[in-house]
């Protein structure tokens, strides 16, 4: 998901310059670093209103945090790629491009799985897949993570271009680019549908009063699904973009999808460092709402206690 045209200067200048081309995607990258790497910690260890759910829920929330910590780990490395240069040798271009790839795969499948479970259990009162052991499916999704990214392994390589080197995936001819894109476009589309999907009959089909059972968990889990859409769907389109450029034969169309996809892809981490602080928005939420429930209703009982003096008073 990270590959770029942004280089880095020749290895015997002891100062690279500042390369102004990637000053967006690092600004970017700082504050998703900034505010995500502590805010995913701080989740991990402190697991806010993880009480009210499923062991299951549990599991997959753990999952998608250390899935977003994993990869806003890396973001320093970026930042100093994007405005300086690559100085990690080609080991640390496949490897770093792969980490990359199989934490951010590992969240979105994350997410699609707790869409899923959250429809089944909501709209069909099936609770069948919370009794499900969680490393029978978190085993599966993270293997499926790390094949999913094996491409950075293989096409990941260092180019040079007016003395400055890339870190990128290069490809011998067309197809195995068409393979590559058009495999990560249809998982991100495929995955973005069931969680679409499950959200509308979810809304659609499930009586209110059965839904807002747990309305702390679902608003949650709610949330962090609609950012993912919302934050995945740009970069899904260049690669949408992509394809249909390779198929047409369309360089500038192409260029134009290269270009811009470093920009694009930043958008991703910002998912990953958005996650903690719908935690403590949703958190915040229900508890305001909470109290102001009880407030109501604190005062609906006094005027119903005042009403009744008054008929007593009245009546004699």
């Amino acid at each position: 998901m990270v590959t770029s045209n942004i280089s880095s200067s020749p290895g015997d200048s002891p100062h690279p310059s500042l390369d102004s081309s990637g000053l967006v995607p690092a600004v970017v990258m700082s504050i998703c670093f900034l505010l995500g790497f502590p805010g995913n910690i701080a989740v991990i260890i402190l697991k806010p209103n993880w009480e009210n759910m499923s062991s299951l829920s549990q599991s997959l929330m753990l999952s998608l945090a250390v899935s977003d910590l994993l990869s806003l780990v890396t973001l320093p490395l970026w930042i100093y790629y994007f405005l300086y240069s690559w100085t990690f040798k080609l080991v640390g271009c496949k490897l770093i491009t792969y980490f990359v790839y199989c934490s951010l795969y590992a969240s979105l499948l994350t997410v699609t799985v707790l869409s899923v479970q959250r429809y089944l259990q909501v709209v069909h009162l099936q609770r069948s897949l919370n009794r499900v052991r969680a490393r029978m499916l978190l085993v599966p999704l993270w293997l499926a993570a790390m094949i999913l990214s094996t491409p950075a392994l293989v096409f990941g390589q260092l180019s040079e271009d007016h003395q400055w080197t890339t870190c990128s995936n290069q490809y011998s001819y067309k197809g195995q680019r068409m393979a590559v894109v058009l495999t990560e476009t249809l998982v991100g589309f495929v995955s973005l549908s069931v969680i679409v999907f499950s959200y509308i009959n979810l809304y659609r089909k499930v009586n209110q009063a059965a839904f807002f059972n747990n309305p702390q968990t679902t608003r949650l889990i709610t949330s962090i699904t609609v950012t993912l859409v919302v934050l995945w769907m740009p970069y899904l389109v260049i690669n949408l973009i992509s394809v249909a450029a390779i198929s047409l034969k369309k360089e500038d169309l192409l260029k134009f999808s290269h270009d811009i996809r470093d920009t694009v892809a930043a958008t991703v981490f910002v998912n990953s460092a958005l996650n903690p602080l719908l935690y403590a928005f949703t958190l915040r939420l229900s508890s305001l709402c909470h109290k102001t429930a009880q407030l109501f209703i604190q005062k609906f009982r006094i005027s119903q206690t005042i009403d009744v003096g008054r008929e007593v008073i009245s009546q004699r």
